[in-house]
């Protein structure tokens, strides 16, 4: 397309009211680089659960991912003029069968895709905190002076002392003391921030929510990546393209340089057994119970591995789309692929297992010091580690919040969503998506301030998009069946089509073992139940609101009548219904004989 044409058609989408076609394959792919940050939030916590396994379980999840992306790329191609991702394309595949189906593929993309932001967000306020306001160390020279300072306020015949030796057999008075001192003096010399709550809300079943410090800062992060992408996506990707550079390549060092110096110690990523128990730190075996555990990793390193189908959210904005979709998401995938394999094992390899279960890697505030460690770097490039992991968190937060958005947005557009959803601005971005991203991450994000909260939001939103991932792998076939005569630019081998329909059910596998792995046994039900919240939304729009029918352009891209109402014949016949049986009966009997061990 020439420049003149280029311009000619961003000035009628400005006219219409929607998005702008300003992107190439390239800027998609900026835009996409942030999943592979990704990695960082779980990598603790998939080392926990999985142990001396968690870096063959990142490689194995990211197989998949890869190969599944192969279906989604066919489905985006053949909707060139919708948004929202694969979530929204294979949805229509869904439709002809059942109405409340298609929406449900749509909001489990989007309640997936969307608690990035309140994650990368509590863990990037963690380390402003930590940077402005550091909790002392027990053995720093200002707790050392504290303690000399206050020695005289405990004695040998104290009740604290008397207990402290009760629980510690063997331990001296005198060390006892001396380790109550440090725990004083480092309460003593906390900035108080560190522990200000302005309120603390119990939810029943949920959790509470925490407005704190971190709930403070993490939403000034998120209005601030709301200023950035209120310019429309051409200005999205160019911030993406910098961003991406200047955090990828530091981390692709940090992959590579331990394997290149020979700091690998490769005791660390031999004699593959899962742990004993979650976070048990000790090598156990092959049981029932440490099969759940490793299903338990697959389950959530898939909310990381398989995100990069977000390339294919801006197929509305892209210039060339029968084109450009395919590259978009393999190029991302290729990306991912690097990171996702080296990352984990490059971890392992130098850390062990003990390292990777230190509390700074469990909940990401301590990655940054551990990746300057690993390059052998002194204090000034941890600093500066410090500063590339909230550029990374905010390349990934910036993903999310293009890719959620885009996907209310097409919701919205094809009558599944409310209205006010499908507004844009003069730039062409999704700003009432934008905003209702924002807010349903506040109450996120105060769920997420602490450590319990933050892996209870992760469980949950990784049971809507397993539950996605089933539907649209399925939708690839079904589409085959259904959609045969809409061209597909890029089209996949049937057999790879075959083969991410199986891995469609190994999916249903891990939700079914893998979602009380987490420490939450009612997430899967509680994913279930905030999955159904649809159904009434959903019902609104279309039999409230639109009167029964859907929007003529949800329509035109299936070559369907534009009244709404005739949405084609069923050729598949029984086929998606028996999918959807068999798919919840390996989630119901994975749940039932894959049991914690102990």
């Amino acid at each position: 397309m020439s420049s003149v044409s280029a311009e000619t058609s961003e000035q009628g989408d400005v006219a219409q009211g929607s998005m702008i076609r300003a992107l190439d394959w390239k800027g998609a792919f900026w835009i996409a680089a942030g999943v592979p940050p990704l990695v960082l939030f779980s990598i603790g916590g998939i080392a926990g659960t999985t142990g001396k396994v968690a870096f063959v379980v990142w490689t194995v999840s990211m197989l998949m991912g890869f190969l599944q992306s192969f279906t989604y790329a066919e489905m985006a191609g053949m909707f060139g003029n919708k948004s929202g991702g694969t979530s929204v394309y294979g949805a229509t595949a869904w439709l002809r069968y059942s109405k409340l189906i298609a929406p449900l593929s749509v909001w489990c993309n989007w309640f997936a895709w969307s608690p990035v932001l309140s994650l990368g967000c509590a863990i990037a306020a963690g380390y402003i905190l930590n940077a402005l306001f550091p909790v002392p160390l027990a053995g720093s020279q200002p707790v050392l002076d504290w303690i000399t300072a206050h020695a005289a306020s405990l004695a040998a015949d104290s009740p604290r002392v008397v207990e402290y030796l009760a629980a510690h057999p063997g331990v001296a008075a005198t060390d006892a003391m001396q380790a109550l001192l440090a725990q004083d003096g480092v309460a003593a010399l906390t900035p108080a921030i560190r522990s200000w709550t302005a309120l603390e809300l119990p939810i029943p079943g949920l959790g509470a929510l925490h407005f704190n410090a971190t709930f403070l800062i993490g939403t000034a992060l998120m209005l601030l990546i709301i200023a950035i992408q209120h310019r429309g996506v051409a200005s999205t990707a160019s911030a993406q393209k910098w961003l991406a550079i200047i955090v990828l390549v530091p981390l692709l060092l940090v992959g590579l340089v331990p394997i290149l110096t020979g700091s690998i110690d490769y005791a660390n990523v031999t004699g593959l057994v899962p742990p004993t128990s979650a976070y048990s730190g000790e090598n156990g075996s092959w049981s029932i119970g440490g099969w759940t555990l490793v299903l338990g990793g697959l389950y959530i390193a898939a909310w990381s591995t398989y995100g990069f189908e977000t390339a294919v959210c801006y197929t509305r904005e892209l210039r060339d789309p029968r084109h450009d979709t395919f590259k978009a998401i393999f190029f991302s995938g290729l990306l991912c692929c690097v990171f996702f394999t080296l990352i984990p094992f490059a971890f392992q390899g130098v850390l062990g297992l003990q390292g990777m279960l230190a509390p700074g890697i469990v909940d990401g505030t301590g990655v940054a010091e551990v990746l300057g460690s690993m390059i052998g770097a002194g204090p000034v490039v941890a600093q500066l580690f410090t500063i590339l992991m909230i550029l990374a968190l905010f390349l990934s937060i910036m993903t999310a919040m293009a890719g959620s958005s885009r996907t209310l947005y097409q919701g919205s557009r094809d009558g599944w969503l409310p209205k006010y959803l499908g507004h844009v601005n003069e730039q062409g971005a999704p700003t009432s998506a934008m905003w209702t991203d924002f807010a349903f991450n506040l109450f996120l994000l105060a769920l997420a301030s602490d450590v319990s909260g933050y892996f209870y939001v992760l469980a949950i939103s990784n049971v809507g998009y397993i539950m996605f991932n089933f539907l649209n792998l399925n939708a690839g076939w079904i589409h085959r069946i259904d959609s045969a005569h809409l061209a597909r630019p890029w089209k996949a081998p049937l057999w790879l089509i075959g083969l991410n329909t199986v891995l469609a059910f190994v999916n249903a596998l891990f939700l079914g073992a893998g979602a009380k792995v987490w420490g939450y046994s009612n997430a899967l039900i509680s994913g279930v139940i905030f999955a159904a919240l649809i159904i009434p939304v959903f019902c609104w729009r279309h039999y409230v609101v639109d009167k029964g029918r859907f929007p003529a352009e949800a329509m035109e891209d299936l070559g369907l009548p534009a009244d709404g109402e005739h949405l084609g014949q069923r050729r598949a016949g029984i086929l998606p219904y028996l999918a959807l049986l068999l798919g919840a009966g390996i989630v119901f009997w994975a749940n039932r004989f894959f049991v914690l061990p102990g």
